[in-house]
């Protein structure tokens, strides 16, 4: 059968290739017989079909390209998993690997009878970790905003805290603090899907005895989160940068030791930053307890009566201290205003925060510590057994009082007019006679003009200085707690050099009734009272008694002298019994009804012309065998006698009371 040609080859050259026939470039590109070999470059067509062709120089270069290319990609391949496969697994190694903190238990605090007075409650907090939140800056902010909802803050809150914690993103910050086991459960549902956030067991310090002796919060302190300038100086010292640590009172001075050592868990972690396994873990210390020198009932007892003293005068500002003068323990230590430190403790707002700082009575200010007053005629015992020491007197030596001591025109008054008539050590102590420590410490001069020589000569400065120091002034203590004042003794030198003014005969006789420039804490005047109430010894006052560690005794706080023998026993006894001729025939006659013989000198102490004096009151008892000095100051209480007295009469009529009943109970 005759087969028609499908195509003319002419034709569909032309009109499918748009080219002219005998062009160079293609003859015929479709054979009907399938058997004529096609002019062109590269088309052939061999038994019907179609084909390329391709010269060998081009599959040489192909091949090449190929062969090149695997090359590359296996040596590629061999740097990155041989030559630097170990870098490279470390690198990754560290970004599903972590090193996380395990919180020791702080230790807790007893008073001296063991009455526990801080605990440790169990908590949660909602926590994140900055570097595992997205790199998109977009999806960052998408992941604070979810953060920021589900926590009940906003996101410029977190980003501030994630801005405060640079450069130690890896380490985590807290969102949200004493979570309720209920939100703890909800959170750890919710945060699944967001990255770095996790719900994770805190403790938060409970100060139960802050709720009944709120004074006690000057003595506890309180502890926080380490803030970065913190963490820079601690971060060798065993601390992760969401860690507490003690910002004030004995939580601060006894860090180290209520701290205890943190263990280490080292835990493999999702690309989203949750735990998936822990790789291991080393456990970690507890902290060692504290048991302080200071009774609760008593603590509690002063801070109940200076208050309502306070209210009563309408007053705010007061202080007791109550120490053991035979070892320097305090007993108790109150400062009023105070505050509650638990508010700092479950993370004080900047609200409540401010009403604090700004409260015109300063609660967060430790007067009894840091307080520095006029000491007024609290100083007058220092002063009598200086004289007696140095010999300037003895206990025969004495003055008329005529209501007053007449310098040139100056005029240095007696608080009673017309005076206290013939004094002695004895009386000038129990009646607080001004002219008789004027002239002991000054001297008189003839005809009251100095530079006429002196009838009698006192002290002077420089030897009142030295006493002074001798006593304990003008230098800290050495309590255990921090923030204490120094207060101040004014000397020749100092007025010289800051006012250029040289030192007159008045200024002596200022100094030497506790006015013008010199400054006490309430505790001096406890120590330098303890100090002439045992017999001459100035110790060291303390807090704490002893420190235990898993309820066994590590270390016992020994009594520490600081000074002694300054004074010699005989001396010492005549102020002693000073002292309680205060009480029996002086300015404290209203003690003399107390169960037991006390010792005291009252003080009232100028300190503005425009408010009223402070008031100041110092004694101990018994007064054989000594075992408590009390010492109170009432800020702008007027007069010792009146307002600060009653509140010392009161708490010793409850010490040997009800106090020592109760303990023969316990």
């Amino acid at each position: 059968m005759k087969r028609d040609p499908i195509f003319k080859t002419d034709g569909i050259k032309n009109r499918f290739l748009g080219r002219k026939k005998n062009s160079g470039v293609v003859d015929n590109i479709f054979d009907p017989v399938g058997s004529k070999e096609l002019t062109g470059d590269g088309l052939a067509s061999s038994a019907g079909f179609l084909s390329l062709l391709v010269n060998k120089r081009k599959i040489f270069f192909l091949g090449f390209l190929i062969i090149a290319g695997c090359l590359l990609i296996l040596g590629r391949t061999f740097y990155l998993q041989i030559i630097k496969g170990g870098f490279y697994f470390n690198q990754a190694r560290g970004n599903s690997i972590r090193l996380e903190s395990v919180p020791a238990r702080r230790g807790v605090i007893y008073d001296r009878n063991n009455q526990q007075l801080v605990y440790n409650v169990s908590t949660f907090d909602l926590i994140l970790t900055p570097m595992d939140l997205p790199g998109n800056e977009e999806e960052e902010k998408k992941a604070i905003d979810e953060i920021a909802a589900l926590a009940g803050t906003t996101p410029e809150e977190i980003k501030n805290k994630i801005d405060e914690v640079r450069p130690y993103l890896s380490q985590p910050i807290t969102i949200k603090e004493n979570l309720s086991y209920d939100d703890a459960m909800l959170f750890m549902i919710k945060n699944l899907d967001l990255p770095g956030l996790k719900v994770a067991s805190s403790e938060k310090r409970n100060y139960v005895a802050s709720e009944s002796a709120q004074s006690l919060s000057h003595i506890f302190g309180y502890v926080g989160r380490l803030n970065k300038e913190e963490y820079e100086v601690k971060k060798n010292d065993d601390y992760f940068l969401n860690d507490y640590i003690g910002k004030t009172g004995l939580e601060k001075f006894y860090e180290k030791d209520l701290k205890g050592i943190n263990g280490k868990k080292q835990i493999e972690v999702s690309p989203l930053g949750n735990e998936i396994q822990t790789l291991a873990e080393s456990s970690a210390q507890n902290g060692s307890d504290l048991i302080l020198t200071i009774d609760y009932d008593l603590q509690k007892k002063a801070e109940e009566i200076l208050n309502g003293y306070l209210k009563k005068f309408n007053k705010r500002k007061g202080a007791v201290v109550a120490i053991n003068p035979q070892n320097g323990e305090i007993l108790a230590l109150v400062s009023l205003p105070s505050y509650d430190d638990n508010q700092f403790s479950a993370g004080i707002s900047a609200e409540d925060y401010q009403k604090l700082t700004e409260d015109p009575a300063k609660p967060l200010f430790d007067r009894a510590i840091s307080g520095a007053y006029p000491s007024g005629s609290t100083i007058k015992p220092v002063m009598a057994a200086a004289a007696l020491q140095e010999k300037v007197i003895d206990d025969k030596t004495s003055f008329v009082s005529t209501g007053g001591v007449k310098i040139d025109k100056w005029f240095f008054p007696d608080w009673k007019a017309g005076g206290h008539g013939v004094t002695n050590v004895y009386k000038a102590i129990a009646e607080s006679v001004n002219t008789f420590f004027y002239k002991i410490g000054g001297g008189y001069p003839k005809n009251g003009i100095p530079s006429q020589g002196y009838e009698f000569n006192g002290l002077g400065p420089e030897r009142i200085d030295k006493y002074l120091e001798l006593f304990g002034l003008g230098q800290k203590s050495g309590i255990d707690l921090p923030g204490e004042e120094t207060g101040f003794v004014p000397t020749v030198d100092w007025k010289n050099k800051t006012t250029g003014e040289q030192w007159y005969i008045g200024d002596t006789y200022n100094l030497s009734i506790g006015q013008g420039n010199l400054l006490v804490t309430p505790l001096q005047v406890a120590n330098w009272t303890a100090t002439v109430a045992n017999g001459g010894t100035l110790y060291k006052p303390h807090l704490v008694k002893e420190i235990s560690t898993n309820g066994q005794v590590t270390h016992e706080i020994d009594k520490e002298v600081v000074n002694q023998g300054m004074i010699s026993p005989e001396n010492i006894e005549i102020v002693r019994q000073a002292m309680r001729q205060t009480v029996i025939s002086g300015t404290a006659r209203s003690f003399y009804a107390l169960p037991v013989e006390v010792a005291a000198k009252t003080g009232t102490a100028q300190w503005r012309n425009d408010r009223p004096n402070h008031a100041w009151f110092t004694c101990f008892a018994q007064f054989e065998n000594p075992e408590i000095v009390v010492t109170v100051l009432i800020e702008e209480g007027v007069e010792g006698s009146s307002t600060a007295a009653p509140v010392t009469r009161d708490l010793l009529n409850w010490y040997f009371d009800e106090h020592q009943i109760l303990d023969k109970k316990n």
